[in-house]
């Protein structure tokens, strides 16, 4: 294990739904590639500040105030190259734009150590290891296919972190739920973890701030076919949003229930009751880049397996 050490300064300003929370929470919110742990380490080093200001990790937060972050971290080998092959959509001096197909851990975690796209971006450059995570600064659930960005570069890397915290990068997915949406609209109840699940979020009057907005694209039977865009990247922010409006999304082993077979013929009802994962993919993503802020669109074609799943639906090409 290598005891190496690299410096690493990182910048961001406390968001308005921030306010209330102690730093150590908010800092694990603006600098998720750390635990909580280090990061109260941090703080009561005075690595981590407040307005230029050391405080303690309970000081509660106003919202707006700026926090820096200005260490030194070990550079650990536990996570290696590995050859997995990926789909790159576009890449340059400072962006990795990434197909992700489903089933693949975006990063190793308890129960995935390796064999993860953190694993597959240091094989595929292996000066990602400089930046926190390889240069990932946002996820996609194991199984949801779709459209990511990689920071190659510390510039974008505090780009693309502030990019996330504003409307300035915008998400679009597209998903099959269950149930006939009538119409579009948005779901804005707050997010936290579940009172009783420690593995699942709920919609809480105590969780944090999530808005998703919904447009119907196709009804078929008892399913809805829609985009979704997202204001907020709360942990599995759509599948639970979907759910509390009753209409979890297709294929979901845990906010997800069995369908209904109305309107179905008996080919179609099994291959929505046997779709073996959420029907979710990441469509499009913008951003502005980091090196001249010019707006980039990024899209990812729909996931083979939904694009079958939609066949068999008899869906029209043209709302996919």
């Amino acid at each position: 294990m290598s005891d190496a050490l690299d410096q690493i300064k990182l910048a961001a300003t406390a968001s308005a739904d921030l306010a209330g929370l102690r730093l150590d929470q908010a800092a694990a919110e603006l600098f998720p590639d750390y635990s909580r742990a280090r990061l109260q380490k941090w703080i009561r080093a005075g690595e981590l500040t407040v307005d230029g200001r050391v405080c303690k990790p309970t000081y509660r937060l106003l919202g707006g105030e700026r926090l820096r972050l200005e260490a030194e971290v070990e550079l650990h080998d536990e996570v290696r190259p590995e050859p997995i092959p990926l789909d790159i959509l576009h890449a340059d001096d400072d962006l990795i734009v990434i197909d992700k197909p489903a089933g693949l851990v975006v990063h190793p975690a308890a129960g995935n150590p390796d064999g993860t796209l953190q694993n597959a971006l240091l094989h595929f450059d292996a000066s990602l290891a400089g930046l926190p995570r390889a240069g990932i600064v946002h996820r996609l659930d194991k199984e949801t296919s779709g459209v990511m960005v990689v920071a190659r570069s510390l510039r974008a890397h505090t780009s693309l972190v502030r990019q996330l915290q504003t409307p300035t990068m915008i998400r679009v997915y597209r998903a099959l739920v269950l149930g006939d949406i009538v119409a579009g609209g948005t779901n804005d109840a707050p997010i936290g973890p579940h009172p009783r699940d420690p593995k699942r979020m709920a919609v809480v009057a105590s969780g944090r701030p999530a808005v998703s907005h919904y447009r119907v694209l196709h009804r078929f039977g008892d399913l809805t076919w829609l985009e979704v865009s997202l204001e907020s990247g709360r942990t599995h922010q759509i599948r639970v949003h979907m759910r509390h409006l009753d209409h979890p999304l297709v294929g979901d082993p845990v906010y997800g229930r069995k369908p209904r077979q109305a309107g179905l013929s008996v080919e179609q009802y099994e291959a929505v009751r046997d779709f073996p994962r959420q029907a979710l993919h990441a469509a499009i993503l913008k951003l502005r880049h980091p090196a001249d802020d010019r707006p980039c669109i990024y899209r990812s074609p729909l996931a083979a397996d939904l694009r079958e799943l939609l066949g068999i639906l008899e869906i029209e090409e043209s709302k996919l």
